[in-house]
């Protein structure tokens, strides 16, 4: 019991030794000594990550697909820039479902909520005016998402 209360507190004092240990345990297959309690805690944040990824990657390529659409003042100058991180956005996006399709269902239900955040974010970080994107998406998700789509 000693041992497994030592494994416990490496959480806390050396979380890169903490995750050896474990990845050492897995492999041994002694899950009686696993840190079950902060193993759950590192499982979701995890999860969180992967959401807040796949949130940031979608309101990027959103924020950028809507300066392509309406800021024509300057696209000119700017387009290439904007067309090369929906190009990326879009890239990390697929290759994220290629590894983990179940994250579909997640874009289904964040799609509305990105569009409005990338809106807003957009409009703030530029000082644009408040109208110059419409409040309901003019994209589809599956438009956002085609990569020969481009507004």
């Amino acid at each position: 019991m000693e041992k497994l209360s030592q494994y416990q507190s490496l959480y806390e004092k050396d979380y890169y030794l903490w995750l050896q240990k474990t990845s050492e345990i897995l492999d041994t297959r002694q899950l009686n000594q696993l840190d079950i309690d902060n193993l759950k805690a590192e499982i979701k944040n995890l999860k969180f990550n992967v959401k807040e990824n796949l949130k940031t990657r979608l309101k990027t390529l959103i924020g950028n697909l809507l300066k392509l659409k309406y800021w024509t003042s300057e696209k000119e100058y700017n387009a290439r820039g904007w067309l090369n991180n929906v190009i990326e956005q879009r890239l990390k996006i697929e290759l994220s479902l290629e590894d983990s399709p179940s994250l579909r269902t997640l874009l289904d239900e964040i799609f509305l909520d990105c569009y409005d955040q990338a809106r807003t974010d957009t409009l703030k970080t530029h000082q644009l005016p408040r109208d110059l994107f419409p409040l309901k998406t003019p994209f589809s998700l599956e438009d956002i998402l085609n990569s020969d789509y481009l507004p």
